[in-house]
């Protein structure tokens, strides 16, 4: 019967674990199908997004649902109640991460669709490309617990930073420069802060990764608190962040 037991704890833990990672799949191409919308002008893209914002949110709800169940069945211990304590926080992240994307594909058509609106020249896809390696890289560590990825994840969130605040100087620049650019430069800025947050949301993510494995929690900490952690000593780590892709956003 223990046995049994411990079999269907294994199987439950498992369906958690692949249903998250699902989620963080649709979430990234979420991401990356509203940003091509902002780029393009592919507007059948935004509806994409928005239905796929329905399926994120269902996940939610689903593993939601499956953790409270396998708490109250199975009392797990150690690394598993760990795992599941970080799952629950992982995906209210997760699902607001969704939720930005679909605000971005919003404003890529509130962009497109008006055809008078002076658009200012400025680039976003390098930030879109650094969030999306984050969604991708923090998933592959949850699903490998692999903290040393997490911790890179972590450092990363940095360079997402010094995105957003160029972004900002350059808008502002825009806008005082050409008054005619006031409401593209505010949608664009509206669309900036939103890959901004979604790269906090991944550092959130990496930092309950950590935890997962080490049982530690970094967060408020620092990220070379986070890396020498992960590592196991206390000598200084090198700066190293999560490479962008090759490909272009």
């Amino acid at each position: 019967m223990n046995e049994h037991t411990n079999k269907q704890f294994d199987v439950d833990l498992e369906r958690i674990r692949t249903e998250l990672l699902q989620m963080g799949g649709l979430v990234e191409s979420m991401i990356q199908d509203s940003v091509d919308a902002l780029t393009t002008g592919e507007l059948s893209l935004v509806e994409r997004v928005r239905e796929r914002e329905k399926l994120v949110n269902q996940h939610e709800i689903d593993i939601d649902e499956r953790v409270t169940q396998i708490l109250a069945r199975h009392q797990p211990a150690a690394i598993d109640l760990r795992t599941l304590l970080a799952v629950t926080k992982m995906l209210t992240d997760m699902e607001r991460s969704g939720d930005e994307a679909d605000k971005i594909a919003a404003m890529a058509r509130r962009i497109h669709e008006d055809d008078r609106r002076y658009i200012p020249v400025i680039e976003l896809r390098h930030m879109a490309t650094y969030v999306i390696s984050m969604m991708r890289q923090v998933m592959d560590a949850f699903a490998r617990h692999d903290s040393i990825l997490a911790a890179a994840v972590v450092r990363s969130d940095k360079e997402v930073d010094k995105e957003w605040k160029s972004a900002l100087r350059n808008l502002i620049t825009y806008m005082i420069e050409d008054p005619r650019t006031i409401s593209s430069s505010i949608d664009l800025l509206f669309i900036a802060r939103s890959l901004e947050r979604i790269g906090d949301h991944c550092k959130n993510m990496a930092e309950r990764v950590i935890y997962m494995v080490h049982g530690a929690d970094v967060r408020h900490k620092g990220v070379k608190m986070a890396e020498r952690l992960v590592r196991g000593d206390s000598a200084p780590v090198p700066e190293t962040t999560v490479a962008p892709p090759g490909t272009a956003v």
